[in-house]
Formats: C-alpha cells, sequence, structure tokens
C-alpha cells in the first residue's frame, strides 16, 4: 500500500512538473511572437541569450567548482567510513548503517546532486544582472575623469559594477564550497575534532588552497572598495572626504596586500603542517582590519578633521558639487537676474496676451471630476488622466487640458461581464476629451474644444481614428477580427459596432496549436473552444503601456505620467524615459537611489495599433550609446519622430522636480558657502482645497523675459530655506530648438518677493475674499481653493488662484472666482478676463473695467429702468458677447471689460424685467447673496 501511495505521489508531482514546465514555455513563446509583432524580435534574443547565458555561465561555474571540491573529499570520505575505532564508549562506526552501503559511485552522484541543486539555486542570484554584463561588453565614455583615481567615469557605470558581480559570486562560491567540503569531511569521521581532521595532509592541503582563494578574492575585494569610496555617505557631502580618503583608503590598500601574504602563507602551511597558521592569518587580517577600517578612521575625524573640518574637506566639498551638477545637468542651467519688484500696467498686459490668454484656471483634480460627469457618457468609459499639453488651434498657439476616454471593463454591468463581451465585443476606448485651461462656462463649468461620441468640435483639430486599443486602463486582452462585431460607441440607445480595420496589429492565432498555445499561456481554455475565433484573428495583449513599454525596455526608467496625443486624425501616447545609475562618482543620490538621469528617450506608442518606437533624445548621454550597441535596431532618431508629434514633446515633470530639488542645495558653488548651507533654497508651499502641500511644477505659455515669442514652458518657483518669500524660479524649456533649456531667474536678495504661501495669507486676510469663502461654506458649499501660479510678465509677476464651489452631495466641482494678486492689489472676481480689467483698467477712461467692490454688505445693484422688450435685450446680450469674446482673442482687456460690463448691465435688466433678482453681477463687482 505504502508503494502504490508513494508511485501516486510521483505521479502527480511529475503532471505538476510538467503543466508548471509548459506554462512557462507557453508563456516564453508567447512572448517571443509578441515581440516580433512589435519588430522587436532582436531585442527578445538578446535580453532572453543575455539573461540566461549569465545564469547558466554562473550556475556551471558554480557546479564545476563545488562538485569539483566535493569530489577531492571522496577518497577520504570512503577511507573514513570503513575505519573501525576499538576506543572504549565510541561507536564503532562500522556499524552504522549507512557507512556499510558506501562505494565511489554512490557518494560521486550524490556530490553531483548536491551540486547540481546548490548551482540552481546559485543561478537564481544573477536574475537580472543580464544588464551588468551587457553594459560591461558595450561600454561608453563619459569624457569625465574623477579627481581620486583619474578614471574615466565610465569606469565606475559600466564596467565596476560588474567587477563587483564577478567579485560576489567567487567570494561566495569560496563560502559555499568550504562550508560543504568542511560538512563532507566532518561527518566521515565525527569524532576526530578540528586538529585530528588537519592532522590529515590531504585535508589540509584542500581547505588550505579554499582558504587561499578566498583571501586572494578577498584581496582584490579590498581592490573595489578603494574605489566605492567615491560613493561614501559619511562625510558632510556625499562621497569621500578627508577621512575617507587619508584613513580609509590607506586601511584597503593595507589590507590588500596583507590579505595575499595571508593567502601565502597559508599556501606555505600547506608544507609546514602547522594549525596555528591557519589561525594567524585569518584572525590577523580581522584585527588589522578592525584596527585600521574602524579605530584608524575614528581617531582622524575626531582629532585631525573635527577641529578643522572647513579647511580639510574644502576640496571634496568642490569635488562633489561639481560631480553632482554633472550628474543632474544642472551644469547647464543658464542663471539670469528677475527683478520682480516692478509692477505692470494695462499696456504690458496686453503686449503678453499671449501668456495672459493661456494662464491656467483649471486645476487635475475638479477638471478630472468635471470630466467624469460631463464627458464619461457611459459607465464602462473612463477619463483616468488629465494630461496638460498645447496646440494651434484655429491658427492660435493654446495651452489644452485633455483626457482619454478608455474602456474599463471591470465597470460593465455584471450581466455584461460575458467571456464574449470582454475579450471579443468590448474591446476599446473612444476619443478624448479637450478642454482650454482658461475657459469656463457661465455655469462654471469647462469649455470643450472636443467632446462627445463620436468626436465633435468647432475647430480644426480632427480626429478620424478615435479607437483606444492600448492606453492605461486597458489591461485585459481581446481578440479582434472575430465573427462578433466589436462594440463601437453608443448612440442614443443602440450602439454602433465595428470590425478592426488594422491588420498587422497583434499576433495571429492562426492554427489550433497556436491557440492550444495561448490558452495555456493565458489560462483561459475557451480561447480554444469559441467558434467565434477564426484562424486570422487577431490577439491583442500586454495592452497597458504601463506593462507594455517596460517589457520592451526593461532597462530604462519610465516617468509617472504618459500623455495623450491628438495627431494628423490619430491617437498617440508619448511617455519620457530615463536612463539612471547609482554609480556616478560623487554625485548625491535622489530619492536616495539612483545619482545620475537624462532624459534620454522618448516613447510614442500608437493607441490604435499599439505599434511602439524609442526615439532618443539625448544622444551624447553615454548610457543610451551604450544601449544603441546592445540593442542596434532598437532606437531611431529624434529627427526621424514626424514633425507634428515633435511638437508636442515637453519636458517631463519627474525629472524637472528631481532637478529643482538637487539645483535648490546645488545651486551653491562656494565650498564655504556650501559647508554652512548659508544660501539653501527649498521648494514651496501652497494652499490646495484646505490643506498645505508642496507647490506642483506646472506647464504654461509665457513670453519669458528677453525672449520675442511664447512658448510652453514647465515652472516651479524656489523661497529660502525656513522662510516664505520667492527667491527665484526654474523654466525648462519644451519648444524647437529651444527644447531641454534650463533656466533659472534670482530674485534681487535685497527686495521682498511673495513666496506662494505669503500671497496665500494675504488671500486670507483679505477681508472681502475671506468673509464670501466663509459665506460659501457656511451654505452648504465645498470651497476648493486651486493651485496658485505664479505668472511672469517682463519683468514681474501675478499671482492667479482659482476658487471652485462643490455642493456637499455633488460630485463637479465649478470654477467660481478667480483671485489676481499684483503689487499690493488683490482682486476678486468671477474670471480671468475681469480679473485683469478690475486690475489693470484706469477708472474713469474710456472702455475701463469699474473699480472692484470690496464691501461684503453691498446691496444689490441699482436698477436699470425697463425701456426696451426682453426680444431686444436677448439680441444686445448676444451682441455684447459676442464683441466680449472678439476683444478677448485679441487680447483687448479694457474693451473686453467694457463688453462685459454692458452684458452684466444688459443681463440686470433682463432679470429685472422678468421679475427675478440679481445673483450674480458684471465685472468688477462682487456677487451678492441674499
Amino acid at each position: 500500500m505504502g508503494a502504490r501511495r508513494w508511485t501516486f505521489y510521483a505521479v502527480v508531482a511529475a503532471i505538476v512538473l510538467f503543466i508548471m514546465l509548459l506554462g512557462g514555455g507557453a508563456r516564453l513563446y508567447t512572448d517571443w511572437l509578441w515581440f516580433q509583432s512589435l519588430g522587436y524580435s532582436n531585442v527578445f534574443v538578446t535580453i532572453l541569450l543575455s539573461d540566461l547565458g549569465l545564469r547558466v555561465a554562473v550556475g556551471l561555474l558554480f557546479f564545476a567548482f563545488i562538485f569539483v571540491n566535493l569530489l577531492l573529499t571522496r577518497r577520504v570520505v570512503l577511507e573514513q567510513g570503513h575505519i573501525t575505532l576499538q576506543q572504549e564508549n565510541v561507536i564503532q562506526l562500522q556499524d552504522i548503517p549507512w557507512k556499510q552501503i558506501l562505494n565511489n559511485r554512490i557518494i560521486t552522484l550524490f556530490f553531483l546532486a548536491v551540486s547540481a541543486v546548490l548551482a540552481y539555486m546559485f543561478s537564481l542570484s544573477a536574475a537580472g544582472d543580464w544588464v551588468l554584463l551587457q553594459k560591461f561588453l558595450n561600454p561608453s565614455s563619459f569624457g569625465i575623469a574623477d579627481p581620486i583615481f583619474g578614471k574615466d567615469v565610465g569606469f565606475y557605470v559600466f564596467t565596476l559594477p560588474f567587477h563587483i558581480f564577478l567579485f560576489n559570486i567567487l567570494f561566495w562560491s569560496g563560502i559555499v564550497t568550504v562550508l560543504f567540503v568542511g560538512i563532507a569531511y566532518f561527518i566521515s569521521n565525527p569524532f576526530q575534532g578540528l586538529r585530528g581532521l588537519l592532522a590529515n595532509s590531504h585535508v589540509r592541503t584542500h581547505l588550505s588552497g579554499l582558504l587561499a582563494f578566498i583571501l586572494l578574492v578577498k584581496a582584490w575585494g579590498y581592490l573595489l572598495q578603494q574605489y566605492l569610496l567615491l560613493y561614501s555617505p559619511r562625510g558632510v557631502v556625499f562621497g569621500p572626504g578627508y577621512t575617507d580618503i587619508n584613513g580609509t583608503l590607506l586601511a584597503y590598500r593595507v589590507l590588500l596586500i596583507l590579505a595575499v601574504l595571508a593567502a601565502l602563507a597559508v599556501i606555505a602551511n600547506i608544507f609546514l603542517r602547522r594549525t596555528g597558521v591557519l589561525a594567524y592569518a585569518v584572525g590577523g587580517l580581522i584585527v588589522v582590519s578592525l584596527v585600521l577600517g574602524l579605530v584608524y578612521p575614528a581617531l582622524l575625524q575626531r582629532f585631525v578633521v573635527g577641529p578643522n573640518e572647513l579647511a580639510r574637506e574644502a576640496p571634496f566639498i568642490e569635488h562633489s558639487i561639481a560631480f553632482t551638477r554633472k550628474a543632474y545637468n544642472l551644469d547647464q542651467v543658464d542663471r539670469k537676474a528677475f527683478p520682480a519688484g516692478r509692477t505692470v500696467d494695462l499696456d504690458a498686459i496686453q503686449a503678453n496676451s499671449e501668456t495672459t490668454s493661456n494662464i491656467r484656471l483649471w486645476d487635475r483634480e475638479p477638471l478630472q471630476a468635471s470630466y467624469g460627469q460631463l464627458q464619461q457618457i457611459r459607465t464602462y468609459y473612463e477619463l483616468k488622466h488629465i494630461d496638460v499639453d498645447r496646440y494651434t488651434i484655429n491658427g492660435v498657439y493654446r495651452q489644452v487640458m485633455l483626457a482619454a476616454r478608455e474602456l474599463d471593463q471591470s465597470r460593465l454591468p455584471e450581466q455584461a461581464k460575458t467571456w464574449v463581451n470582454q475579450r471579443l465585443i468590448y474591446t476599446h476606448g473612444y476619443g478624448v476629451a479637450m478642454s482650454p485651461v482658461n475657459e469656463v462656462t457661465r455655469e462654471g463649468q469647462p469649455v470643450f474644444l472636443l467632446k462627445d461620441i463620436p468626436p465633435k468640435t468647432d475647430t480644426d483639430i480632427h480626429l478620424e481614428r478615435p479607437e483606444i486599443y492600448f492606453g492605461e486602463a486597458t489591461d485585459n486582452y481581446v481578440i479582434v477580427n472575430t465573427d462578433q462585431l466589436e462594440f463601437n460607441y453608443p448612440e442614443g440607445e443602440t450602439n454602433v459596432h465595428t470590425t478592426h480595420a488594422a491588420a498587422d496589429s497583434g499576433v495571429t492565432l492562426g492554427s489550433i496549436l497556436k491557440r492550444l498555445v495561448f490558452a495555456v499561456a493565458l489560462a483561459d481554455y475557451k480561447i480554444m473552444l469559441s467558434t467565434d475565433v477564426r484562424p486570422d484573428s487577431r490577439i491583442l495583449y500586454y495592452r497597458n503601456i504601463r506593462e507594455r513599454v517596460p517589457k520592451l525596455a526593461p532597462f530604462l526608467m519610465f516617468d509617472q505620467d504618459p500623455y495623450i496625443v491628438v495627431n494628423n486624425g490619430k491617437l498617440y501616447w508619448l511617455w519620457d524615459a530615463y536612463t539612471t545609475t547609482n554609480m556616478f562618482p560623487y554625485a548625491e543620490p535622489f530619492q536616495g537611489r539612483n545619482n545620475y538621469i537624462r532624459n534620454a528617450v522618448k516613447v510614442v506608442v500608437d493607441a490604435y495599433t499599439g505599434d511602439v518606437d524609442f526615439y532618443v533624445a539625448e544622444p551624447e548621454d553615454p548610457l543610451i550609446r551604450s544601449f544603441a550597441l546592445i540593442f542596434p535596431d532598437m532606437f531611431k532618431e529624434i529627427d526621424e519622430m514626424p514633425a507634428s508629434l515633435r511638437a508636442h514633446i515637453r519636458y517631463p515633470v519627474d525629472l524637472f522636480k528631481v532637478q529643482a530639488e538637487m539645483y535648490a542645495t546645488y545651486h551653491m558653488q562656494n565650498a564655504a558657502v556650501f559647508y554652512n548651507r548659508e544660501d539653501k533654497w527649498s521648494l514651496p508651499t501652497e494652499i490646495f482645497g484646505q490643506e498645505k502641500r508642496p507647490v506642483e511644477p506646472y506647464y504654461t505659455i509665457v513670453r519669458l523675459p528677453g525672449e520675442e515669442a511664447p512658448e510652453f514652458v514647465l515652472i516651479m518657483p524656489f523661497t529660502p530655506h525656513g522662510r516664505e518669500n520667492m527667491i527665484g524660479w526654474m523654466a525648462a524649456r519644451s519648444d524647437g530648438e529651444h527644447y531641454g533649456n534650463l533656466l533659472v531667474y534670482e530674485m534681487p536678495k535685497q527686495s521682498l518677493v511673495y513666496g506662494p504661501m505669503q500671497v496665500e495669507a494675504r488671500i486670507n486676510q483679505d477681508q472681502y475674499i475671506s468673509q464670501q469663502l466663509t459665506l460659501w461654506e457656511n451654505r452648504g458649499t465645498r470651497v476648493i481653493r486651486g493651485n496658485l501660479l505664479s505668472i511672469p510678465i517682463e519683468d514681474s509677476l501675478l499671482y492667479i488662484e482659482p476658487i471652485y464651489l462643490q455642493a456637499e452631495d455633488g460630485r463637479m466641482p465649478e470654477l467660481r472666482r478667480v483671485v489676481l494678486l499684483h503689487g499690493e492689489r488683490v482682486v476678486f472676481e468671477p474670471d480671468l478676463p475681469r480679473a485683469l480689467a478690475a486690475m489693470f483698467g484706469t477708472p474713469g477712461a474710456p472702455g475701463a473695467a469699474p473699480p472692484p467692490v470690496t464691501d461684503p454688505d453691498a446691496g444689490p445693484l441699482d436698477e436699470v429702468p425697463v425701456v426696451r422688450t426682453m426680444a431686444d435685450l436677448i439680441e444686445e446680450a448676444n451682441r455684447e458677447y459676442e464683441r466680449a469674446q472678439e476683444r478677448l482673442r485679441e487680447g483687448d482687456w479694457s474693451g473686453y471689460g467694457a463688453a462685459i460690463s454692458n452684458l452684466g448691465r444688459v443681463l440686470d435688466e433682463l432679470l429685472k424685467q422678468a421679475g427675478q433678482e440679481t445673483q450674480e453681477v458684471g465685472s468688477g463687482r462682487p456677487y451678492v447673496f441674499r
């Protein structure tokens, strides 16, 4: 019965193992087909062979090393296993059962099995290290020598990591082998003790040889540790300090020599046959390492460096500053003075109409809620992320916000979550919603440039291929070109269906065997059984771009925000990718990890076909040059990107945040100033909603000081450490030949320029604004304070903060007020044009806006006598509205303010005539609540 049970268990285990191997093989094959369908089969082969090749090489190396060493113990094990000890009270070894069955063949097979298992486990430690190997084989020069050892930075980035990898393999191979060899010798005769064991010349020779091997490898390790001092975190800056170079470096060099001498002493002991030599060699090395590696540097730091720290550390501080700035491209920052204390007038505002007409009033979170309510259309659609971009619309350069309308199958009604629906019918999202950043309807909602299903627009932006098969919310595989028509979009109470037209998208299922492989790989047997699937049907998988792109390029780091682009009637995803390393000498790491970053690659994904293209944006980056050698057919020149798409590349936020954070400290280039942190900057905070949080970088279209044309830039202000005033702001340029340029505008230190929190405080202290916000809150409405933007206009700054209102039981915020601050004035208006007119219009001048009313207890507006019919008033209101829009497009703020003021008076009269009370007032006047 027992034999049958064990046979049953063995069969079950064999079946499970077969299924596991079959599943792994199927997934490997489907991955190969997927890479091939995208034109990256060479990438798949390179990664697979590099990874498997390295793991096999490590496994074989370890197997050969430990197996040979275990075989060297075989003779002793056999000899000891047949010796009978006659001493009193000692068990006779010949009576131990396992000793009686030992022979040469059994021991060899046992050692072979042990070595194979250990080698497999050891090879797992090399999983994923294929990048180290390939970078070692395809290095590139940085053209920068480190100041300590004089080696090119490329040595530390490409060569040193693989040397460290080899050291770890050899050192731990020696340690594990000594352990198992020692166990083999010990269990062959456990009663003789260590001295008796080493009395055997064969055992002594063998263990001495292994110990010498470990000591020589350790000597190499001390050599490598010298270079790792360039990443020391112990000093006043990242990288080696005085103690590291004059204390620890000396220790490593002495220990290297001692380790070699200890290895020679151990080898000599083979002939000297003195047990104490082993103890002295190893023990002496440990004692010296403690004294030189710990005690001596500590004394040096305390008695030599401590009393004269700045003088001792100054050269090393300079090295750290220089290399950190190079690592983050901060040495290319163009520093300029920004007076900021000046005020602008109406002429300056009108001269910068491209800037003021593109100031972002909509923030992502409120707009996300509005998009979800207004443009989601059906519950199974999701507008997952709001993106910021710029387009030339009807000939005007405009900043817009947009979101892709993706299909989320998890939101289908429960009864609709069938296999046919989820795999064959509901396959894709549809279109985008797009709105300008600064326009708002009378209801406080965004004005859409592109909306609805099918896409509707009054602009020259057209979308002929709105289907989204690949995106950020498409996680499941689907099958297209089947006997089932795909759901395309809803139309009234019916649905419009379509067939998939991209014939080369995905992988053809073809034969029954191929379908079987996919059924196993995807763990879905219905792929085999479905009668709707044809031989020419195509399966689309890895559809989420956050999985799709990193699977093609796992050696790159990706930005957190891929963004959708409408281009030539199609939809594309643009995604920034970075080359990074943690081995740039002397450079301080960001987020505790990497200490070098470049936005070297721009990725383009076709939302319809899923095609992926990698464009090299920084060809001078040594890391991307290395990857281009490893994958010669993978990367394209940035000039090969279509010009219409290239117009949408932007400086990435993640990189900008890292650079801004590092620049806040590393703009100080004087060692003494840096040591004392005299001029350290900080990233500011603001109030969003009702909470204080860090200011996020923001895109805007602005004409930078001294430039002729407006451009799309990314901005981040700075404040002095521990204070709230603004000390400067950084801008990253994104347009044309200026792409990638970093500018820092520094404020005069002798004058006060308001920082974001100081502006927030001034808003809070404004009696009228604070009372209005409190009144709204008390009426059951949630007040959401939006992002505070600091917008440069010539040599001055405008501060703009939108105010949203949201009903307690509602989910759709409304943009109801804009706060504008400039100089000593604060205005609080329904929209930005009226705020600008109120701020810069001259009271009493023709076309000027009336001054803002700041009395919260002000009564209703003066009544306008009814002298015209309602039809006349409606017609006049339309004329004034059209005139206001025309003045807005022309950047004529005074004319716009006059038209809005006239419109307000007409609406007042219209409402009065209709017998209704006024709820809102015109430009320059507050809301009146009763």
